[in-house]
């Protein structure tokens, strides 16, 4: 029931983005050769160089034309390749489509297993090349280091690290979105696997390095040091919750993150959010 319920969050975030017809694709520039694309779903980034054209996340299928066009504003070749940060629709769904076109997809194993469950064998869903620990792109003169962070949002997070243009892409590891990130439970994520990655990250950048996160606007190291110590928080917060109330029913009625003044989304209210929070923290009551 509660995989089911995961799912349905997921479902309703692609359902509303692939819905949305008027959807304006629009970029912006970090870098000579890096760009992120805004539209509706992941954040996507674009490099474009001599070399060619390689994007991090593709949204929605139906927002491929839309996607497609702005690449051609920034260089009139297709795409050659697509970085998945992890397997979920707003970051996938346009894998077939520029597949179809000839870019290969390179991912994570486990993206790779997690497509594979959802569309089957053989698809142009699923990734190309997949990869454990790390792989690095050497492409348009930038040494592109994906570097896989074990069960933080999902079980296939990668983070992209461009160490010539200091940007780093996190994927949805990072919800710059005034609220909490999404936690993946079913999906292999954990509160103390996104805490280990910001921490990872944090000592990997500095005060000039461009965060792309997975969702809103571009940031920086202070930006996401802040979401951080948000997330950092919120886990003494339920963990405090967890052992007053012991029930799920009851951590929820108490509103443990009130004082955070979040913002929640409509696909992740308040409910889902703490839900997936003591899920990940071990708690045992674990009715939806």
């Amino acid at each position: 029931m509660l995989a089911i319920l995961a799912a349905g969050v997921v479902t309703a975030l692609t359902t509303k983005a692939v819905q949305a017809a008027d959807v304006e694709v629009t970029s912006q520039q970090l870098d000579k050769h890096i760009y992120v694309l805004f539209g509706r779903g992941g954040n996507i980034a674009a490099h474009v160089g001599a070399d060619g054209t390689y994007i991090i996340d593709d949204q929605f299928a139906k927002l491929a034309p839309q996607i497609k066009a702005k690449l051609k504003e920034l260089n009139p070749n297709a795409a050659e390749f697509v970085l998945n940060t992890h397997y979920h629709g707003d970051h996938t769904g346009g894998n077939e489509v520029f597949a179809q076109a000839g870019a290969h997809v390179i991912a994570h194993h486990n993206v790779h297993k997690r497509l594979e469950e959802k569309h089957g064998a053989g698809s142009e869903f699923l990734p190309r090349l997949s990869f454990g620990a790390d792989l690095t792109l050497h492409f348009n003169g930038e040494h592109a280091r994906l570097v896989h962070y074990a069960h933080a949002h999902t079980d296939g997070d990668a983070v992209v690290f461009f160490s010539d243009a200091n940007v780093v892409h996190m994927g949805d590891i990072y919800f710059n979105t005034g609220g909490l990130p999404f936690v993946d439970v079913d999906g292999g994520g954990s509160v103390d696997g996104i805490l280990a990655a910001l921490q990872s990250i944090v000592e990997q950048i500095d005060d000039n390095t461009q965060v792309i996160p997975g969702h809103g606007p571009v940031s920086d190291k202070a930006g996401l040091m802040r979401y951080q110590a948000l997330v950092a928080k919120a886990k003494a917060l339920m963990l405090e919750a967890m052992e007053k109330e012991q029930t799920l029913d009851a951590v929820i009625a108490a509103d443990p993150f009130a004082e955070l003044n979040l913002k929640y989304a409509e696909w992740l209210p308040k409910e889902r959010v703490i839900t997936l929070f003591y899920r990940s923290l071990g708690g045992k009551d674990l009715k939806p």
